[in-house]
């Protein structure tokens, strides 16, 4: 029997925990924080996306970055697995729009409950307020951890050490990028971090006027010049700072690396259902009943009321003027302003706000198949602290729970006779 210690109590911490138990480990997982699951406890707005209900195939094309890595994990525990895994210690579950699946009950917390539940019904043993140091490394081996808990270092040793505790991002979670420090002494090259997937920081002032201001149905397209980086349908919303929302949180995983290299395009279509011709006749329509009016009170059935100020001063035609007199040419500016409602990308916001971090451990020095390093024997990797990161929609939790499962089962596995 394999003694298995897990640097991080998260979700890749605990599941890994499950599996190596399951599998016959004795488990020991060391976690800095107060209990486990902490950030967890806040994903999905305190609900938390377990998972996405797609089917295999859609979880690798959501996978932003190294998504071959994850063949054999995904195919080893996939999302179904992870939701019969619930299911059965005690949360059931309920799949919403978008395929993303939640606690029936809405609350993270019983996602952390279930899972530590199964925790101790497996006889894993779990070690609160235990901040892990430095791992040691012999002879090309992980042997185990130097733990300091109330002042005093203690050296653990173990079969096997799982580094499972994150990246970067709400730190105040604990996410202290230790994980990339233990992967670095071990001799690991750790990729360059940013905060993604999170909320955009626009240059324009606009944005202020406009802040709380939800929008459903619009496309959003990232562009460098002419070049394309991500286009989807969905929803956005205005912050005081620039824009987030589903639609934009996915497309900042896309467009991290491009930000390194200046700022980007938003175009937002704000009616991306009509064409400039039916766009042309509705305007028409909305014109006839307000012909005496002025143009800034024309717009109302068009847009939300924050919005209209914003797109009369886009559309270039004075505030004032008489509905009557708008020419063909200035409802072509009225629907350029609505088509190609653009706003200038300067950067992300930080760890505090990002989901999780993109980069890390490279997984180009990991085994695939174990998610055991291939420069340490003994020493495995599972979660967000990997080079790995999706799109929003419970994939990066999924990503966690896959390959934490794989490590936790692959670290436990008897040696062979």
């Amino acid at each position: 029997m394999k003694t298995v210690i897990i640097v991080g109590g998260g979700a890749a911490g605990m599941l890994a925990g499950i599996a190596a138990a399951r599998n016959g480990g004795t488990v020991h997982i060391f976690e800095k924080n107060e209990k486990l699951g902490k950030k967890v406890f806040i994903t999905g707005k305190g609900r938390c996306n377990v998972t996405n209900a797609c089917d295999t195939e859609d979880l690798f094309r959501n996978v932003v970055t190294n998504s071959k890595f994850l063949y054999s994990s995904f195919y080893g525990f996939n999302n179904f697995d992870m939701m019969a895994l619930l299911e059965e210690a005690g949360c059931p579950l309920k799949t919403e729009r978008g395929n993303r699946v939640f606690p029936v009950s809405d609350k993270s917390s019983d996602v952390i409950k279930a899972l530590s539940g199964m925790l101790g019904r497996l006889g894993a043993e779990v070690h609160l307020h235990s901040e892990v140091k430095e791992l040691l490394l012999e002879d090309g081996r992980c042997r185990g951890i130097l733990l300091k808990k109330g002042g005093a270092e203690t050296k653990v040793y173990g079969d096997a050490v799982i580094v499972a505790c994150g990246g970067l991002s709400y730190p105040t979670t604990g996410s202290t990028g230790d994980g990339y420090r233990f992967a670095g002494a071990a001799g690991h090259t750790v990729t360059e971090l940013s905060p993604a997937p999170g909320p955009f920081v626009v240059k324009e002032l606009v944005v202020k006027e406009l802040q709380g201001l939800s929008l459903k149905n619009i496309e959003a397209v990232v562009m460098r010049g002419k070049k394309v980086i991500y286009r989807e349908f969905g929803e956005m919303l205005f912050t005081h700072y620039g824009v987030s929302g589903p639609v934009l949180l996915s497309a900042s995983s896309y467009a991290v690396k491009e930000l390194k290299k200046g700022p980007l395009s938003l175009v937002i279509d704000l009616k991306p259902a009509l064409s400039e011709e039916q766009l042309d006749a509705r305007l028409l329509r909305e014109f006839e009943g307000t012909l005496n009016k002025q143009f800034k009170n024309a717009l109302v059935h068009l847009f939300p009321s924050k919005l209209v100020p914003v797109m009369v001063e886009r559309s270039g035609i004075s505030p004032e003027k008489k509905v009557n007199e708008i020419t063909r040419e200035e409802r072509k500016q009225i629907i350029q302003a609505t088509k190609s409602f653009t706003v200038t990308i300067t950067g992300l916001r930080d760890y505090n706000e990002a989901i999780i971090t993109q980069g890390g451990v490279s997984v180009k020095e990991v085994n695939p198949s174990t998610m055991e390093s291939k420069l340490v024997s003994g020493l495995y990797f599972a979660g967000e602290v990997l080079d790995l990161d999706a799109v929003t929609g419970g994939f990066n939790l999924q990503i966690a729970w896959s390959t934490a499962w794989t490590a936790g089962s692959e670290a436990a596995r008897p040696d062979p006779e």
